[in-house]
């Protein structure tokens, strides 16, 4: 059995925190300078040369790339060979969170739902646990903001809609969202599950890199023909109009009840952050 310190993974989220805020990953960046080579107009073109420009001053100067440095989401990975010593994971994660956002002058977003009191630091975070095999423990932290996190929806489909009903409900909500979710956008969606699985899963998906191809053929291929086609709607980056308001779509899916056909929609904006580290 390994131990590791609840205190390293304070810390690993407190640095996280802030990483994740001022250092977009190479795969973001990536997917801008595609955008701006693709992108047909002059307005969208110049959309791209300020997220290029943007992204490039907080990795730079260590600011946050947006005002809204979002709700701390935060995915742990525990090998079933590893036991965490000296305080609960929970706790652990939210005192790294606490850290962070202190530390590196981050917006402090979280409020009660109905008085709308801040907790004044950024806790607590949303945290998903999976046990997995072997002795490791990877933590991905990936804020998210809430003008995107507006655009998540849940649904329940009939059954017999099949392929057809949930590739019309994603680019629907794609087209009703607009603005709104600062395009260019991530798209993730998860097919199946339970709601609440399927809500999770779609945030999940959003993490992996773009450009990298979905592991099962049916899915890549309803991934491409979906980015098509909310491409094609024509809103372009901000909604301002143009070829490119996603930058990809990102499908997962899980076995369903034989009366059910679960899906679930998260769109995550331009600043599409999360960093992840195993101790």
């Amino acid at each position: 059995m390994r131990e590791i310190d609840a205190s390293a993974i304070t810390e690993a989220v407190r640095t996280m925190s802030m990483s994740a805020n001022y250092d977009l990953g190479d795969d973001v960046v990536k997917a801008f300078e595609r955008g701006l080579e693709q992108e047909e107009s002059p307005t969208g073109k110049a959309v791209f040369k300020a997220l290029l420009e943007n992204s490039k001053i907080a990795r730079n100067e260590k600011v946050p790339m947006c005002q809204d440095t979002g709700f701390a989401v935060v995915f742990v990975e525990i090998g079933q060979d590893v036991h965490v010593t000296g305080g609960a994971i929970r706790e652990a994660v939210n005192a790294g969170v606490r850290k962070g956002y202190e530390e590196g002058y981050l917006r402090k977003s979280i409020c009660d739902p109905f008085t709308r009191t801040n907790t004044k630091d950024n806790t607590p975070a949303v945290v998903f646990t999976e046990v997995v095999d072997g002795a490791g423990l990877k933590i991905t932290f990936a804020p998210k903001g809430g003008g995107s996190e507006n655009m998540a929806r849940v649904t329940m489909l009939t059954p017999s809609g099949g392929k057809e009903a949930v590739a019309d409900f994603i680019v629907n909500r794609c087209q009703e969202a607009g603005s709104n979710p600062c395009p260019p956008v991530i798209v993730g969606a998860c097919i199946g599950g339970t709601p609440e699985l399927a809500a999770m899963l779609a945030k999940k998906a959003l993490i992996r890199p773009l450009g990298t191809k979905n592991p099962d053929p049916e899915l890549a291929e309803m991934e491409d023909q979906l980015l098509a086609r909310i491409n094609n709607l024509g809103m372009g980056p901000q909604g301002l109009g143009g070829r490119i308001f996603a930058l990809g779509v990102h499908l997962v899916k899980h076995p369903c009840h034989i009366a059910t056909l679960p899906l679930a929609v998260n769109i995550c904006c331009h600043a599409s952050r999360h960093k992840e580290t195993e101790l």
